[in-house]
């Protein structure tokens, strides 16, 4: 995992994504929208992201929902042809997580664990990372379960619509 590159681009993405999609007046790096699904690139070196925000977040502590503030939420893949990255799987719930608490991603009738550092997530190795790809070019929605450092559930669902293409995309871009 390189998990340098993936908060670099979290940042990126973070930083250009307006009220429902990535827009390309707010970043220079932003080089197409598939849905619910922006592809970024940057040259130097060379690496190229998919990323997409919740359709839905649900705050619990105790089973019962609160309002929290979370900073931005976002669900990545990621390709650093230099580094051998094809394709590395990452998610930001916007807070830090509880540290040795698995990230759990649900796509389907398929589940994975993630693990955090910090404010980020991922699979425990790229055979992991192709096989949630594979889950989720064939699924229709991804709900990812994690807890915070301080105890509250959360619980974000992303669309993917989208999904396939962006990733085509970003590959394509990233040979």
């Amino acid at each position: 995992m390189n998990r340098a590159v993936a908060l670099t681009c979290g940042i990126i993405a973070a930083v250009s994504f307006s009220s429902t999609t990535l827009s390309a007046q707010t970043s220079t790096n932003v080089v197409d929208s598939k849905s619910d699904w922006s592809v970024f690139v940057e040259n130097a070196p060379l690496r190229c992201w998919i990323v997409s925000k919740p359709t839905k977040t649900v705050n619990t502590r105790g089973g019962t929902p609160v309002v929290v503030n979370r900073s931005d939420i976002r669900f990545f893949v990621t390709y650093l042809p230099k580094s051998g990255i094809r394709g590395e799987v990452s998610f930001t719930g916007g807070y830090p997580f509880k540290p040795d608490t698995p990230v759990r991603l649900t796509v389907g009738s398929s589940t994975y664990n993630m693990y955090p550092d910090g404010e980020y997530a991922w699979p425990e190795s790229a055979a992991v990372d192709a096989k949630i790809k594979t889950s989720l070019q064939r699924g229709s929605e991804a709900v990812v379960d994690a807890q915070s450092a301080r105890g509250t559930k959360t619980k974000d669902t992303f669309s993917l619509i989208g999904f396939t293409a962006a990733l085509a995309e970003a590959e394509k871009r990233c040979k």
